[in-house]
């Protein structure tokens, strides 16, 4: 929970900071093209879809941020389950903070996006989304890999753990023999 409170903290600050310093809708460079910021306030999702629903992304965030903090109460033992889920609760909280506090008001507020890397995908994003999208990344790496949320890994189907006939017969039986 301290990584959730640390990354929510961080991204409103940020947002802050790009209120305060960067011009509305004009390209800031920062590194040429590669980095660049461009301040923007988001009423939809990624690339502005569902303007007009804004209210739907508020509830989604809000049924998120419950669903993890739930799993990371009563199911996560793991570690490196708990980091990612609090990093990525950090950054739903932080857009979530944005549906429900900023301008035009609760409960759709708009995201505050400045961060953009037009080399890279056309999209303007902020340090929350940074922490979803890197985060939801590595929720699927660690269900690939099989790692369950009690740190515990799955059990792999190998040849070794399948019955034969002879598995069958009574200790001591030949194989094949009844």
């Amino acid at each position: 929970m301290i990584l959730a409170v640390v990354v929510l903290a961080a991204d409103q600050l940020a947002k802050t900071v790009a209120i305060d310093s960067l011009p509305p809708e004009r390209v800031v460079p920062v590194i040429g093209d590669a980095l660049q910021f461009y301040l923007v306030r988001n009423p939809g999702a990624a690339f502005s879809l569902g303007e007009s629903v804004t209210w739907i992304f508020t509830i989604a965030l809000a049924v998120v941020a419950g669903i993890i903090v739930y799993l990371a109460v009563r199911r996560v033992r793991s570690r490196l389950w708990a980091v990612v889920l609090g990093l990525l609760l950090g950054g739903v909280l932080g857009n979530l903070t944005d549906r429900l506090l900023r301008e035009p008001g609760f409960p759709v507020g708009h995201v505050v996006d400045f961060i953009s890397t037009p080399w890279m995908m056309p999209a303007i994003y902020n340090v929350a989304d940074v922490f979803i999208v890197s985060m939801m990344i590595s929720v699927a790496i660690l269900v690939l890999f099989g790692l369950k949320l009690d740190g515990t890994r799955e059990a792999k189907a190998s040849r070794s753990t399948e019955t034969t006939p002879a598995d069958d017969a009574p200790s001591g039986a030949e194989p094949g023999a009844r």
